[in-house]
């Protein structure tokens, strides 16, 4: 006579076809990621002078599609950086009357819904970014009294350019969410890779 087995020493879940143990994790990620397209800040360098020659030329939309088409997810932290300043410059540069109609025609194209996903996570990435101010004491930051008796507080020797730019990041989100709705927030949100 046999003895039975212990079934409650028994793993169930090896033999649930959706536990995460039965699958390959990296088929989570898009094939077409463009990871690996830029992972050094030379080659960041290299696209933000070729957007540049874009820009120069009245080619908005091409140059805000170059970026968008070409993250460096898989680059280090300098090339992200230097990416994101590329990408905030073309922002910057386009009138707001400009907007919808280029996000319009992102939109409505070819992956575009990718791109404007793309373009929502540098928004939140361009919103939280604050240059690294350690080192230099002369860019410490300090507290200057208002006549309003409120204190502003600003980093030393610089101007308060970081509101327009700011600004500029708050229109572009609003028209953004108008054009691709709130499911763009999720999607960026939930992304794990990042810009």
């Amino acid at each position: 006579m046999s003895v039975p087995p212990n079934y409650r020493l028994i793993n169930i879940d090896r033999l649930d076809p959706d536990h995460p143990s039965n699958f390959d994790l990296s088929t989570l990620v898009p094939a077409d990621t463009g990871a690996g397209s830029i992972t050094s800040s030379a080659e960041a360098q290299s696209l933000a002078g070729q957007i540049r020659q874009l820009l120069r030329g009245g080619d908005t939309e091409g140059a805000l599609r170059g970026a968008l088409e070409n993250v460096p997810y898989g680059g280090d932290d300098r090339a992200k950086e230097v990416h994101l300043a590329t990408v905030t410059e073309i922002l910057q540069s386009i009138k707001q009357s400009e907007m919808s109609p280029l996000l319009t025609n992102i939109y409505r194209s070819e992956g575009g819904s990718d791109l404007l996903d793309v373009l929502m996570k540098y928004l939140y990435k361009g919103m939280q970014y604050t240059p690294h101010t350690t080192g230099d004491p002369s860019k410490r930051k300090s507290v200057s009294p208002q006549p309003t008796g409120f204190s502003q507080i600003h980093a030393r020797g610089t101007s308060e350019g970081g509101g327009a730019a700011m600004s500029v990041l708050l229109s572009w989100h609003e028209k953004l969410v108008e054009i691709a709705g709130p499911g763009s927030i999720m999607r960026v949100m939930t992304d794990r890779r990042t810009v």
